[in-house]
């Protein structure tokens, strides 16, 4: 008999119930077997990011310390902030970014979404996002999160993290294999 399939350890920047289920969406996708540790680890940025350069730099802070803090095979950060786009008006952004044992680099975002001019004015004068929307909305389901707010529930935070992780580790998994060859898996839709 062959050697058994290793378990990946992985070690996810954040104890969010949101951020975790995302992981858990994903990470199947990838290994067979694998074990997920959440650890409270610090973004190093602000609460309420305004760019997606800080944003991003909060995801990498993550992933990086919480793979360092157990010892894991892949850190994973997410990261959600406040962005300038197209057209003069602000965006919700999503970034995920991963980190290997050496210090390879795989990233990814999610589609972005904009914000109403009332919940931007309560951020940029210094509330988070949301504080912000619920000053404006009301109650905030923060597994949900704005997106499920704006789009009247058709989308969730949850799936946010989810694309953008999907894509962080694609990044990561051409880098280690050194090819743009690509290889359809059986578990992903479309697979064969």
């Amino acid at each position: 008999m062959g050697d058994p399939v290793p378990t990946v350890r992985l070690a996810l920047g954040s104890q969010h119930p949101a951020k975790r289920t995302a992981v858990e969406r994903v990470v199947q996708y990838f290994w067979p077997r694998w074990e997920l540790v959440c650890l409270p680890v610090p973004s190093g940025v602000r609460s309420q990011p305004l760019s997606d350069d800080e944003t991003v730099v909060g995801a990498l802070t993550r992933a990086r310390g919480a793979r360092l803090e157990v010892d894991a095979d892949i850190g994973i950060g997410l990261e959600s902030g406040v962005a300038p786009g197209p057209l003069g008006r602000w965006y919700v952004v999503s970034w995920a970014v991963v980190v290997d044992r050496d210090e390879r680099i795989g990233i990814g975002g999610a589609e972005r979404f904009p914000l109403p001019e009332q919940v931007i004015q309560h951020v940029l004068a210094g509330l988070d996002l949301a504080t912000a929307m619920t000053q404006v909305f009301g109650p905030l389901n923060q597994e949900a999160g704005a997106v499920a707010i704006l789009t009247r529930g058709r989308r969730d935070r949850r799936e946010l993290f989810a694309a953008a992780l999907l894509q962080a580790l694609c990044d990561l998994e051409r880098q280690r294999s050194g090819s743009l060859h690509v290889i359809r898996s059986r578990a992903a839709p479309g697979g064969k």
